[in-house]
């Protein structure tokens, strides 16, 4: 689990890591096609390929060695142990490509998301400013920035004052947003919400200024208020399961352990893997033996 709060961060590497997405067929594409050259080169094997086709791994890592250029297929080997849950091999993988390309801004992107998957946010961290070293472009500074705000560093307001220069359409809010994350997060929860509130004062939809102008109001212990705010955000998103989470905590703030639950079973309703709803829903399930014992 990770150690920073699901907050901006999460919402930009999910972004982030479209980029394993983007370019998934035409990789699943390469693959079959180099499989294909691979089984029909095996003229001593009159048998069906698919009979004796190696593991998926083997067969990705025979074709890097066939085709050591060929960047989709090492972003699919990458991809592949992703999927596995082995992020070791798959930091492997990754610094293993940047060897051989260490100005491709895009694997540094994929490593920094990687490590960060991996709780080492030091090293994503390197990895985002050196791709924002090779390439400034907005994605890699929001993360970056992002990041600097969850580790209270002051670097935070330099990479959102660069989004404020350039002026892009959309981007603005971001600046804003990584804005009252530093503050939040380094404790002045009043300045923090005031950068929410300009957030939402652009995009009323934006659900990440909700839920985090939300959690600053419960961190000072302003329960009605936060909950009047989360109320709004999941009427405008009603699958919002981290809306639910934290009006969830509020009330159990205010000793209404039934409807805390309710809102505890919403977000599980919409995200059953929310591993904090389970664990808060399970805690006011158990039997509560009173002070003193038996």
């Amino acid at each position: 689990m990770l150690n920073f709060r699901l907050s901006g961060i999460c919402h930009v590497l999910n972004h982030r890591s479209a980029y394993f997405c983007k370019t998934m067929k035409i990789i699943v594409i390469n693959i079959v096609v180099l499989i294909t050259i691979i089984s029909c080169n095996d003229r001593e094997n009159t048998e069906p390929a698919a009979l004796h086709a190696p593991g998926r791994e083997q067969v990705l890592r025979d074709s890097i060695l066939k085709f050591p250029d060929s960047l989709l297929l090492k972003e699919q080997l990458i991809q592949y142990y992703r999927d596995q849950a082995d992020l070791e091999k798959a930091i492997a993988a990754a610094n293993e490509a940047l060897r051989k390309d260490s100005l491709n801004d895009r694997l540094w992107d994929i490593t920094g998301t990687l490590y960060f998957e991996n709780d080492d946010t030091l090293s994503a961290i390197r990895a985002y400013e050196t791709a924002a070293g090779l390439n400034p472009q907005p994605r890699y500074i929001i993360t970056l920035g992002s990041l600097y705000a969850q580790t209270k560093n002051a670097k935070a307001l330099v990479m959102a004052d660069i989004l404020l220069q350039n002026k892009i359409p959309g981007i603005e809010k971001e600046a804003f947003f990584i804005k009252g994350l530093y503050y939040s997060f380094t404790a002045d929860k009043n300045k923090a919400i005031d950068f929410f509130d300009q957030c939402l004062n652009l995009d009323r939809s934006y659900m990440l200024a909700y839920r985090e102008k939300g959690i600053a109001l419960y961190d000072m212990g302003k329960y009605n208020d936060a909950i009047t705010v989360l109320d709004k955000a999941v009427t405008l998103q009603n699958n919002f399961d981290e809306g639910y989470y934290w009006l969830g905590r509020c009330l159990e703030k205010l000793n209404k352990p039934k409807d805390a639950m309710e809102e505890y079973k919403t977000a599980l309703m919409y995200a059953p893997d929310y591993i904090e709803a389970k664990e808060a829903l399970e805690k006011l399930k158990a039997p509560q033996i009173p002070q003193g014992g038996l």
